[in-house]
Parts: C-alpha cells; sequence; structure tokens
C-alpha cells in the first residue's frame, strides 16, 4: 500500500485544523482517523510524537494527546509507556468517537446521588483488552491457581505506575493490590487499628469509611473544615485531645465538598501528623481526574503515609482493581489481611487493570472520563450560577447549598417525589446527629443517560426555587 510522504501529511492536517467548528483535537483526531483508515500511515507505523507533531502543526501538545487518545478509544492505535504510539491493526466500521451511556432498561427515577466511572455503551479498549487476556498463558495460569496475598510482580509494578505523581514515585515492593478501594480501605483498617481506636478524618467525609469503622469498632472523628479541606489548627487540637492513630482524608476533589488541598495545606497536615506520631490514609480514588494535583502528603512524609487507589472512578468500578502503597515495615500487615478476607486479589481483573496502564490504554479512558465529566457539567452548571454551589471543574460532584430555613431532608424528600435522588450531607456526616445544609449530586452516575442528568437537575433547580411551604 501506498504512503504518502511525511510533508504531505503535514500539509493535510494543518489544512484540517483550520476547517470546521469541531474543538481542535476532534478535527485532529478524525483527519488523523480518516488517513490511518485511507492508508496513509501504515500498520505497525509509529506516530510522530505528541510535542514534535504539536510544534509542526503549531497547536498544544495537550491537543496532540487528546487526538491520540480518540484513535486509540476506536481501536486504530497501540500506545505503550515509553515507546511510542503506533498504528495498529484496523477494524473496519469500528469507530468510537461519541460518549453513548450505556443503559441497560429504562430508569423509574433520575439518579444523581451515585457517582462511578462512566460506563461506555461499546468500548473497543475492553473488547480488545479481554480478547488479549485469553491469549495468555500467564493469566490463564493465574486464574486456575491461588496466588501470592499481596498480589503479583507485575500487578504491583503496574500499581506502582498508576500511583505516582509528580515528584511522588512509588516503589513496586510497597505496593498491595487488592478487590477495589473499599476493600483496600478495610484491609487497612483491619491490619493496622483496633476496636476503640480514634481515627479522625473530614467532619463529612466518605460513607464507606464510616461504615468500616463502626463494623470494626474504631471511633471516628470529624474534624472542621474549610474551602481546602482539614484545617491544620482542628488537627492539631483534635490530637493534642485524643490518643489518635489515624488520619483518613481526601486531599484531592474530597468526597462530598470537592475541596482540593493546596500543597502548603498538604505540607502543613504531614508535620502534624509527623509531630503527633499518626498515620496517614491518603485516599486517591477521585484524585486521578485532577492531573494537575500538587504531589500527595505522602510525599511529605513517606514513613507514615498509605497511599489508597483504584479504577472505579477514572475507568470502571466493575474492574475492581485497587492498589495501596504503605510503608515497608507495614505491607506484610496489610498483606494479611489481604488473605484474611479474600485470600488474594483476583488475578483476572488485575491483569485487565495491569494491561491498561502498561499499554497507557488507560490514558485515554482516563481522557475520555475527565472530558466527558465536564461536557456533562456545561450543561449543568449554568442552572446553578446564582446558587450557592461548590464543585471542582473535574469532579463529577456539586455540594449545593439548600435555601435559607429549610433542611436538606426535606428538599431531598420533596425532589425524590418527583423522581430526582440526591444525597444529604447526613449521608457524609462523621456525627450521626450532625446537619448541614447541603446536598450532594453528580453528573457521573453511569446508569442515567446524559437527558436524565440534565432532566434531573432541572427538578431539583425546581424545588430549590420553589420548595414546597
Amino acid at each position: 500500500m501506498h504512503v504518502n510522504s511525511k510533508i504531505d501529511r503535514v500539509s493535510i492536517l494543518r489544512k484540517a485544523l483550520t476547517e470546521g467548528s469541531d474543538l481542535k483535537y476532534k478535527r485532529l483526531s478524525a483527519q488523523l482517523e480518516a488517513m490511518i483508515r485511507e492508508g496513509h500511515f501504515a500498520q505497525g507505523e509509529k506516530l510522530p510524537t505528541h510535542r514534535r507533531l504539536a510544534d509542526q502543526l503549531s497547536v498544544t501538545a495537550g491537543t496532540v494527546s487528546k487526538a491520540y487518545s480518540e484513535l486509540h478509544l476506536n481501536g486504530l492505535v497501540n500506545s505503550h509507556v515509553g515507546s511510542g504510539t503506533y498504528v495498529g491493526p484496523i477494524e473496519h466500521g469500528k469507530t468510537f468517537s461519541n460518549f453513548e451511556n450505556y443503559e441497560d432498561f429504562p430508569r423509574e427515577n433520575f439518579d444523581l446521588s451515585r457517582s462511578s466511572a462512566l460506563t461506555l455503551k461499546d468500548n473497543p479498549v475492553f473488547r480488545k483488552t479481554l480478547e488479549q487476556m485469553t491469549l495468555r498463558q500467564d493469566v490463564i495460569t493465574q486464574m486456575s491457581q491461588y496466588g501470592p496475598e499481596q498480589g503479583y510482580v507485575e500487578h504491583r509494578k503496574a500499581g506502582a505506575n498508576w500511583i505516582s505523581h509528580q515528584s511522588f514515585k512509588a516503589s513496586y515492593d510497597q505496593v498491595i493490590c487488592t478487590n477495589g478501594a473499599q476493600h483496600a480501605l478495610f484491609c487497612i483498617l483491619l491490619a493496622l487499628l483496633k476496636r476503640g481506636d480514634a481515627l479522625l478524618s473530614e467532619s463529612f467525609t466518605y460513607p464507606g469509611l464510616i461504615s468500616a469503622c463502626r463494623s470494626l469498632g474504631i471511633n471516628i472523628i470529624g474534624l472542621a473544615m474549610d474551602d481546602e479541606g482539614i484545617l491544620p489548627s482542628a488537627l492539631d487540637a483534635a490530637c493534642k485531645k485524643n490518643k489518635v492513630s489515624a488520619l483518613y482524608c481526601m486531599p484531592t476533589m474530597q468526597n462530598p465538598t470537592t475541596a482540593v488541598m493546596s500543597e502548603a495545606r498538604r505540607v502543613a497536615i504531614a508535620e502534624i501528623c509527623l509531630k503527633h506520631n499518626i498515620l496517614i490514609l491518603e485516599d486517591e480514588a477521585h484524585a486521578v481526574l485532577e492531573k494537575e494535583r500538587p504531589p500527595p502528603i505522602s510525599f511529605y512524609a513517606p514513613e507514615r503515609s498509605i497511599i489508597i487507589s483504584s479504577l472505579s472512578k477514572a475507568v470502571a468500578a466493575g474492574i475492581r482493581a485497587g492498589f495501596i502503597h504503605a510503608p515497608s515495615t507495614l505491607v506484610q500487615r496489610i498483606s494479611r489481611a489481604v488473605r484474611s478476607t479474600c485470600w488474594m486479589p483476583t488475578p483476572i481483573a488485575m491483569s485487565v487493570a495491569c494491561h491498561l496502564i502498561e499499554t497507557n490504554a488507560i490514558k485515554s479512558l482516563l481522557d475520555l472520563q475527565i472530558s466527558e465529566i465536564s461536557r456533562r457539567k456545561s450543561l449543568v452548571s449554568p442552572m446553578f450560577q446564582h446558587k450557592n454551589v461548590k464543585t471542582h471543574k473535574h469532579s463529577p460532584y456539586y455540594w449545593i447549598e439548600v435555601p435559607h430555613g429549610w433542611r436538606a431532608s426535606d428538599i431531598a424528600e420533596e425532589a425524590k417525589q418527583k423522581n430526582c435522588l440526591v444525597s444529604t450531607a447526613e449521608a457524609f456526616a462523621v456525627d450521626r446527629h450532625r446537619t448541614a445544609p447541603y446536598l450532594r449530586a453528580s453528573v457521573s452516575n453511569p446508569t442515567v443517560s446524559e437527558q436524565g442528568i440534565v432532566s434531573g437537575f432541572k427538578i431539583l433547580l425546581d424545588v430549590l426555587n420553589n420548595p414546597a411551604t
């Protein structure tokens, strides 16, 4: 098959960028796809690096990166960390340019109370990954036997790659594989804390932490917060007042308030925890959605910090793959907790996660997730421009204040009567008797279509504007 010269290709791509009204990366991706399908690039040929093509086309490297991600999702290219992006075998008729939410049956309500990675109706990346799993003898062997409780080395290396961020470089021998982030959290609590111990967290926090602590008899104490999350003064005071074993926190896109700690705040939190000799349990399940986040608190207190991460919010909740990064002295204790709860991390789920990370396909899926959350929020945010709402540009959540004089539970109940479900602040409150005039609503329930999300938020806005008397 004849392949045009690189000069011809660049000219064609430049021309495509000057035409149409779509976003630049969309125009670039569409033209590259057409050129690949028409034989302008040979199968197995390496595409230009992001920076080189960006310079040739006078666009940003981010534009090229997003365009390549689209090609990856369409099954047209393969990427390998440190190696580059290569033209793959073409599946004619298989495209995936538009995000299409999956609904397996009609819904009776608009559920804005739940959130996970948005589910794709037809995903060639997942399909290809699963097909390749059937061809690997090591995967088949792992499925047929008990594996190490800490996880296979190749899975832990992938986990270290996923957890590493900016200056923080995770070590695979400190990684423990788990069946999701909730399992990771439970194993950490089971291994390192005992009944009656005190654990600190944000005053409004992840409900999975609250339920796990109650199951294990751990006393959880909520700390005052501001727009960045936990107040250092509140943390220091609680450590002086109580015999504290650990702190649990979400420094990036905290659930439910969407708060993000600055680097200075992370340093302050780390210093206080080191001063009082308490463990830091850092939940990064949502953090991966913010690529420009500061280094984790663990970077400033590596000997006292544990990171929890997973693929549930960024790729797919059904891939029950979680990762823990812990100090070397604690790895065996936590691994034994994995063994006591489920014997070992599930090999096939970890193999899928490992493949997505190693081939860099996960970057395409993450980029799509971030893009789709932003797109959905662009449909919703204008409705709430005159309301007191907290959110982050990459967070799927809105933390919405209800009208003065009204209880969040009353507003939620009225919305429910109109088939719109939201979460009240009480669902996240460490103190079960504490109330706050806030609701959490999400744009990323994978069982609700885009139209359903918009309809649900319209119902919620109407209730907020005109609560029943």
